[in-house]
């Protein structure tokens, strides 16, 4: 993530990691058809009991293109991203005009770093609905990803511009503010995305982060700990906590900071390099 009390390159780090509903965010099948089943077992999401039950579905219509759709996204969300993509497949072998299966995909590719199928798969999905918002989101979020600022935030308008009420979009293109230096606009962004999804963590770090950059410190320490009260499992939350600490030369209470984010997630470089820095003999 981007601020300036702390090295750009550690920002950086922080702002990418911190995108919007970071689990997969698969878009539930849209189209009408004998989904009654489906629809009042997704609930549980990628839990093995809802895949076992989507199973029963496919069993029981095996040529229904939205039964595929649904238990891929199920897998996806369980991290089982081949069986995932194996059944975005089969959903598009029965439906090739399936535009969502085509935008799960592609979320899936992304995830397993294949940038340029997504890409493919969310051009495919907008070819054939111009107007469908979730794949100019994520299609902006793998430009926004590959460092193409320009094609991302032309993507995040146009689903803006749509009126969608997907706070992705806003928080993206708060994210490529950010990323521009542009905070004022990136704090109005995450302020939307706060509006539309208030028990999320992510629009609270981001914009914290923005008043960090800006120099308000007492704002961003608030984001964050709000960030921090709605999902206290979050590795950013904690870091950028440590952070405002840090920035106030309040060492002690930044070392527990970045050792609750290193301990939540081991491989965060912001938190283990901010421990470093911070604890006992640390420069």
């Amino acid at each position: 993530m981007r601020y300036s009390a702390v090295p750009a390159r550690q920002l950086r780090s922080a702002m990418l990691a911190a995108t919007v509903l970071p689990v997969l965010g698969l878009a539930a099948c849209q189209s009408t058809g004998p989904m009654g089943e489906v629809a009042s077992i997704q609930t549980a999401q990628g839990s093995s009991e809802n895949i076992s039950s989507l199973t029963s579905v496919i069993d029981r219509n095996p040529r229904d293109p939205e039964a595929y759709n649904v238990r891929g996204s199920a897998y996806g969300r369980a991290g089982d991203y081949r069986r995932a993509i194996k059944d975005f497949d089969q959903a598009l072998a029965l439906n090739p005009n399936f535009y969502q299966a085509y935008a799960n995909r592609a979320l899936i590719n992304r995830y397993l770093g294949q940038q340029p199928q997504a890409i493919a798969d969310y051009n495919k999905s907008l070819q054939i609905n111009s107007n469908y918002a979730a794949a100019y989101i994520g299609r902006g979020d793998v430009y926004r990803l590959a460092g193409n600022s320009q094609q991302a935030l032309q993507d995040y308008e146009r689903a803006i511009q749509m009126n969608t009420t997907d706070p992705r979009a806003y928080a993206g293109r708060g994210l490529v503010y950010q990323t521009t230096g542009q905070h004022s606009q990136a704090i109005e962004d995450f302020a939307t995305t706060i509006s539309l999804a208030p028990d999320q963590p992510n629009g609270y770090n981001g914009r914290g982060l923005s008043y960090l950059a800006l120099g308000d410190d007492d704002n961003a320490f608030a984001d964050f700990n709000v960030a921090i009260k709605l999902n206290d499992g979050v590795a950013e939350s904690w870091t950028n906590q440590g952070l405002v600490y840090e920035k106030r030369g309040d060492k002690a209470r930044a070392a527990k900071s970045y050792a609750r984010a290193a301990q939540l997630d081991p491989n965060y470089k912001p938190a283990v390099n901010g421990l470093s820095r911070t604890r006992s003999g640390g420069a």
